[in-house]
């Protein structure tokens, strides 16, 4: 697992294993993003995402030290890296037991261990969010960043 410190801005992608699809159903996305919320909005602020069928795409910042641990009501005792780490460690786990389940098969779902790249410029970033909303565009999965509905694309316009 990549290693996350508080307070910074992070590129989190990942992709499923081999020619698996992370999101076969419509339900599928909207489950995701449920358990993102559960497992991760508690550790992160999300400023853009982009869900496609193979793969997905985040921009997040961690929050800061003191908001995680009132948040999840931790003592000054416990590893706060590792506590991220293990949010998302659940978020996975969770989503591939369930998709697991839904289209009986086995194994993991995600390549191991997730991507995560520190985004430390402004340039960086205003370019990321415009990368994150046109990788469906890239990828051929539609024509417009505007018509994909898996996206923070509308909610940010």
């Amino acid at each position: 697992m990549p290693i996350l410190n508080t307070d910074r801005v992070y590129h989190i992608y990942n992709h499923a294993n081999g020619n698996e699809n992370l999101f076969r159903e419509e339900d599928n996305y909207a489950f995701f993003l449920a358990k993102w919320q559960k497992y991760i909005s508690p550790i992160a602020d999300s400023y853009a995402y982009s869900l496609m069928p193979n793969h997905f795409q985040f921009l997040i910042k961690v929050k800061d030290q003191e908001e995680i641990k009132q948040i999840l009501h931790l003592t000054c005792f416990e590893n706060l890296s590792g506590v991220i780490s293990k949010q998302f460690s659940n978020l996975f786990n969770a989503y591939a037991k369930a998709y697991n389940k839904r289209f009986n098969r086995r194994g993991s779902l995600f390549i191991r261990p997730f991507k995560s790249k520190e985004v430390n410029t402004k340039p960086y970033l205003s370019r990321l969010v415009f990368y994150i909303h046109h990788n469906p565009v890239h990828h051929g999965f539609t024509s417009s960043i505007e018509t994909w509905p898996h996206s923070s694309y509308q909610d940010i316009c």
